[in-house]
């Protein structure tokens, strides 16, 4: 396969020419590490794709800058069967290579510092920073053994051996470290985390159900200092079992017709919240672990939000019609929604990007904003 022409277009397209990073991505065979994927099909399910059996479609998908889903639920693309179809959330992917990068240009990386890469996944950024910082500076967590295995085979086989280890990653980590850069979301940071990270040390992840990635030096006296950056990425939750716990989605069927506690008219329209990832970050901020759905049948606009408390909310409209709002349980889910769409329409934007951040030696982080505080703990 003559994959390196692709890989030096995607290069060009996600490096700048005088970026450090854009002869490691030319240089780095990513379908070697994905060989086998799972893609969305129109009903929501997934579908396996084999590289090896369409060699066309497997270069011109590994060297898209697109993240790669190889795991759903409990099955890892390499063990599923040509052709198969599955359902369930994904639980472990090849993040695409343009945020891959992103994230590492927020840790700061440096020749000599040594890296925690914490999610290996397929190896692809593990690959990418042990060609900038050399095997010996660069050990990679995942919670999966086989990940790890797999990813080590692979790394071995391009002539890179950067230290790859099997271990739940909130847990004690197993050395201390100059940087730690996770490809995994977390709430809250993890306090073995800043327990490994050296005095003057960087950290960079992002909070779990958020797009808000967040970037700290550590001080000498144990804390952390940052900042929320003015940019976003979203990233899988850590997980410590072969999936995630079942969510809320199903009382959306039961919650259909059901008339709420307390029914009003909303004030702004029905959106996909997944998809506005400001809203989004702010809401979980205020209701940390509230689930968020969405239905379009033409016109008609439906969103829910679920909590584990019992709290639901269901709007519903047509197009940027005002939407009727049933309510039930301890909490105004859509309420506190409306709040945060009020501030950013009076504001003109929302305080949590710009934010700044003090991460404690428990890993609670504290952010302000001019008056604005929130603490994710």
């Amino acid at each position: 396969m003559d994959w390196k022409p692709y890989a030096e277009r995607l290069a060009e397209e996600i490096a700048d020419p005088v970026s450090r990073w854009r002869p490691l991505v030319s240089q780095t065979p990513r379908h070697a590490l994905v060989p086998r994927w799972w893609e969305r099909t129109p009903g929501g399910g997934w579908v396996l794709h084999d590289g090896p059996a369409d060699p066309e479609k497997w270069t011109s998908t590994a060297y898209s800058d697109r993240t790669l889903v190889t795991r759903v639920g409990p099955l890892h693309a390499d063990h599923a069967e040509n052709g198969q179809t599955t359902t369930g959330p994904a639980t472990s992917s090849s993040t695409h290579p343009g945020l891959v990068i992103q994230m590492y240009r927020h840790g700061r990386l440096a020749k000599g510092l040594d890296l925690l890469d914490i999610g290996t996944g397929s190896g692809y950024g593990t690959a990418l920073a042990a060609g900038l910082l050399g095997d010996k500076h660069v050990q990679a967590i995942d919670v999966d053994p086989y990940l790890e295995a797999a990813a080590r085979e692979r790394l071995d086989r391009m002539g890179l051996h950067p230290d790859l280890v099997t271990g739940d990653a909130t847990g004690p980590l197993p050395r201390t470290y100059d940087r730690i850069v996770s490809m995994v979301s977390v709430w809250p940071v993890p306090a073995s985390w800043l327990a490994a990270l050296r005095p003057g040390g960087r950290l960079v992840t992002t909070i779990a159900n958020t797009s808000a990635i967040l970037t700290a030096w550590k001080t000498e006296d144990g804390r952390a200092v940052g900042r929320i950056e003015r940019d976003w990425a979203g990233f899988m939750s850590t997980r410590h079992g072969d999936d995630y716990p079942t969510g809320l989605g199903g009382r959306i069927e039961e919650l259909a017709d059901v008339d709420g506690d307390h029914i009003t008219q909303g004030r702004y329209p029905v959106l996909n919240l997944s998809e506005a990832w400001e809203l989004r970050s702010m809401l979980e901020l205020a209701v940390p672990g509230v689930e968020t759905h969405y239905r379009q049948d033409g016109r008609r606009r439906t969103a829910w939000l679920l909590h584990q408390d019992g709290s639901w909310a269901r709007a519903s409209a047509t197009f940027i019609d005002p939407p009727v709002v049933h309510q039930g349980g301890p909490r105004r889910l859509w309420d506190v929604l409306e709040r945060i769409r009020h501030r950013q329409n009076s504001e003109g934007g929302l305080p949590l990007y710009g934010s700044r951040a003090e991460i404690a030696q428990d890993g609670a982080v504290h952010l302000s904003r001019g008056k604005w505080t929130a603490t994710i703990e």
